[in-house]
């Protein structure tokens, strides 16, 4: 299913757990065949000192790819920043890049298919990021839909585009159905 990529801003403090905990769930989105792409807006090479930081207090080894994007073209161009926050990452601080704290998911057709914002405040939750995965997987294989706080295993909703006709045949045990509208099935092997 794609990639992921999320932006960090070097020796910050938040991002460093950030970038352990992923490298850390490097084989879960294997599996999932999605590909970590991390996004630096400072120099590739001040990442690469910063990794042997991750590694000591997170207990990963960073080695998934990191881009370089010191002069902001990317986060500027993903609107992570505004177009007025400048042309280098040289002399900004963090307050500068608070919104810079954003998490992609792209889906295999190359379309945004999960954007999260997060304040600099505040850590991404990856558990959540893998958990909209699992959805989007199921989901496009299926045509279900998972319902509020769903977790995989869990009960999911047969999609409006299906008809009634052809929930029969995909799901000949029948659903529960609450509204016509909420035909809600187990989840799909």
């Amino acid at each position: 299913m794609g990639n992921l990529i999320f932006p960090s801003q070097g020796l910050h403090p938040v991002c460093t757990t950030e970038l352990g905990y992923v490298a850390g769930l490097q084989p879960e989105f294997a599996k999932r065949n999605c590909k970590i792409i991390g996004l630096s807006l400072d120099p590739v090479s001040d990442y690469r000192n910063w990794v042997a930081d991750i590694e000591e207090t997170q207990g990963h080894k960073v080695n998934y790819p990191m881009i370089g994007d010191p002069e902001l073209k990317i986060a500027q161009l993903y609107n992570m920043l505004p177009a007025t926050s400048g042309s280098t990452s040289q002399g900004r601080t963090p307050a500068d890049n608070a919104t810079v704290r954003t998490v992609f998911v792209i889906g295999p057709d190359k379309k945004i298919k999960l954007q999260l914002m997060y304040p600099m405040s505040t850590g991404r939750n990856f558990d959540e990021v893998m958990r909209v995965l699992d959805s989007l997987q199921l989901t496009t294989k299926h045509q279900v839909s998972t319902p509020v706080n769903w977790k995989p295993g869990e009960d999911v909703i047969i999609s409006g585009s299906v008809s009634n006709d052809e929930a029969k045949k995909k799901y000949p045990a029948g659903w529960k159905a609450s509204k016509p509208y909420l035909r809600i099935v187990p989840q799909p092997k």
